[in-house]
């Protein structure tokens, strides 16, 4: 299965040192030049991302498309850009993206994404966390992670996971 990847998911998951759950869940992972330097520019901030740097399983292609890159870039940001770009040039299978706007283009695009939740609830169902109440909470408080609590409470619910 060909994924891409935007930055957010990956560097959320960096930031509660949990970058395991994206592989376990999904693999193999593609990213754009953006977003590999939006993740290495993390270390600046203090934040450990050796295994990032060490990993096997992320892979990183540059988009050819430049021109299409820069139109999109006037609406999203350009990590975001590259990935829906590079997405539709290697048909990718999944495009791992948090953001509404990008995640709207993408699909208006034909490609199938996924955000963090989602890969969070995938990893609970095949057993590979108990629970994705304590890893939302991490992202939260560590990572600013934004979630609307009426989405946190479906979240739990679809879980199988009491919000109390």
């Amino acid at each position: 299965m060909i994924i891409v990847s935007d930055t957010s998911p990956i560097s959320n998951l960096i930031l509660i040192d949990r970058l395991d759950i994206l592989k376990q869940v999904l693999g193999y992972i593609i990213i754009p030049p953006t977003v590999e330097r939006e993740v290495k520019a993390l270390e600046s901030l203090g934040v450990d991302i050796t295994e990032f740097c060490a990993s096997d399983w992320i892979k990183m292609q540059a988009p050819t498309r430049v021109e299409e890159v820069d139109a999109l870039s006037q609406i999203v940001d350009l990590g975001e850009a590259e990935a829906i770009v590079l997405a539709q040039e290697i048909d990718a299978q999944l495009l791992i993206i948090d953001e509404r706007a990008g995640t709207n283009i993408a699909r208006n695009k034909g490609l199938k994404t996924i955000g963090l939740v989602g890969i969070l609830l995938k990893a609970k169902e095949r057993g590979q966390i108990s629970s994705v109440k304590p890893i939302l909470q991490l992202l939260r408080e560590k990572a600013g992670f934004w979630i609307g609590e009426n989405l946190l409470q479906r979240v739990l619910s679809i879980a199988g996971e009491s919000a109390t």
